[in-house]
C-alpha cells in the first residue's frame, strides 16, 4: 500500500521515530507518499514494513546524515518531515535494555536540528502536552519561525477527531508554503465520540490468559487469583473504592494511596476508553479492565483503540508474542486516525495556498 498523489502534487515524507507505523499509516491513508521510516528499535521493523510497504531504516535519528534524508525526501514536488520525538527519560529501545538517555529532551533538539539543516517544505510533530511548557519546545518553534515557517500548534483532544479514547496530545504543523492549521473537528460533540463498544465489542470473547486461535494479537494477560477476585468485584466506571476492604491493596489503604483512583478499573462500553499506554494490557495499570469480560484488554483491543486497522500485524506469523514489547509499540504509537487528520490538514493547506 502506498499514498496517493494529491492532484498533480507529489508529497514525499520521512517519518522519524516511526515506531510501529501509526503516523505513517495515517499519512498514507490521507494520501501522502511516505518514503522512509526511521527508528532505533528493531522490533518496529516488521510491523512498519509489512503493513505499510515503506522502507525502514534501523538507525539512531541522532546519527542520521543529510545524505540519509535527502536521498528519500527530495525528488517530488513537496517535502514533509514528520516525527514524534520521544520525551520519556528512557526511550522504548533503551528501557528494555536499561540504558538511560542523559537528557530526556535531546531527541526534540535533534529533530529541530534536522529541520534547520534540511529545511523541508512542511514539518509535523506529535508529542506529549507538557512539552509546551518547556524551553526546548519554544526553541523548536523559534527555529521554525527563523527558517520562514508558518507555525501552528495546540493541545488536541483526540476524541474530537474520531479516536475512541480520552487522550490529549500536542500537535505541531509548520509550512514554508503558506498558512497551515489542523482541520476542524470531525466529531465535535460528545454524542458523536467513538466508544469502546463501537471499537472492540465484535471481537471474540476471551478468558484471562487466553489467546484467540485466529488472531494471535487478541491475547489477554493472565490475572493472579487476587486480581481475578478484584475484577469480579469491579463495575464499569467505578474504582477499587467500591471493593470489599479485604480486596484492597495495602498501598491504597494508606492516605496517599487513596488518591490513585484511576487504577484497577473497568472501561465503560458507551464512552471512549482511557488513554492507551504502554502498560494497557495490565488490569492494575489503569482503567484497562474489559467492560464485561473478567480480564484486562487484549493487545488487539488496545491496537483497535489506537485506531490501527484490524488487519495490522505486529509480529511475523508463528512468532511468539512478547506482550510487554508489543504493549510498548502499541501504547507509544500515534493513533492512526489522528495521523490521518494531520495528513488531511497538510493537504488542505497545500490546496489552499
Amino acid at each position: 500500500m502506498s499514498g496517493r498523489a494529491v492532484g498533480h502534487v507529489d508529497i514525499r515524507a520521512i517519518d522519524l521515530f516511526c515506531g510501529a507505523g501509526g503516523l505513517t499509516r495515517g499519512l498514507l491513508d490521507a494520501g501522502i507518499n511516505v518514503c522512509l521510516g526511521v527508528d532505533i528499535d528493531p522490533a518496529c521493523q516488521f510491523p512498519y514494513e509489512s503493513n505499510n510497504a515503506v522502507p525502514f531504516l534501523l538507525k539512531d535519528v541522532r546519527s542520521l546524515t543529510r545524505r540519509d534524508i535527502n536521498a528519500r525526501l527530495y525528488g517530488g514536488d513537496i517535502s514533509l518531515l514528520a516525527g514524534c520525538a520521544p520525551c520519556q527519560a528512557f526511550s522504548t529501545y533503551n528501557v528494555r535494555r536499561g540504558h538511560k538517555i542523559p537528557n530526556k529532551f535531546s531527541l526534540v533538539r535533534t529533530f529541530a536540528g534536522i529541520v534547520a539543516d534540511v529545511k523541508p517544505d512542511i514539518v509535523t510533530m506529535e508529542n506529549v502536552p507538557y512539552l509546551t511548557g518547556k524551553s526546548v519546545f519554544r526553541d523548536l518553534v523559534q527555529t521554525l519561525v527563523i527558517n520562514d515557517y508558518d507555525v501552528w500548534n495546540d493541545i488536541v483532544d483526540v476524541r474530537l477527531f474520531g479516536v475512541p479514547q480520552t487522550r490529549r496530545r500536542l500537535v505541531l504543523l509548520a509550512s514554508r508554503l503558506g498558512e497551515i492549521e489542523l482541520v476542524r473537528p470531525t466529531h465535535p460533540r460528545a454524542s458523536a465520540w467513538r466508544t469502546v463498544r463501537q471499537t472492540i465489542s465484535k471481537l471474540p470473547s476471551l478468558e484471562h490468559g487466553a489467546q484467540d486461535a485466529r488472531d494471535p494479537l487478541h491475547l489477554a494477560s493472565r490475572l493472579s487469583d487476587v486480581n481475578l477476585r478484584r475484577i469480579l468485584a469491579s463495575k464499569p466506571g467505578c474504582s477499587w473504592g467500591e471493593w470489599p476492604k479485604r480486596l484492597r491493596a495495602p498501598c491504597h489503604v494508606e492516605e496517599k494511596g487513596q488518591r490513585y483512583v484511576s487504577v484497577y478499573g473497568r472501561m465503560e462500553w458507551d464512552k471512549p476508553a482511557p488513554t492507551i499506554t504502554t502498560q494497557c494490557f495490565g488490569f492494575g495499570n489503569g482503567r484497562f479492565g474489559h467492560p464485561a469480560q473478567h480480564r484486562g484488554i487484549s493487545l488487539r483491543e488496545a491496537a483497535l483503540l489506537q485506531t490501527f486497522p484490524r488487519s495490522y500485524r505486529f509480529m511475523p506469523r508463528g512468532a511468539k508474542i512478547k506482550i510487554g514489547e508489543l504493549g510498548q509499540l502499541i501504547g507509544n504509537a500515534v493513533p492512526v486516525r489522528l495521523a490521518e487528520i494531520v495528513g488531511r490538514s497538510i493537504l488542505h493547506s497545500i490546496q489552499a495556498s
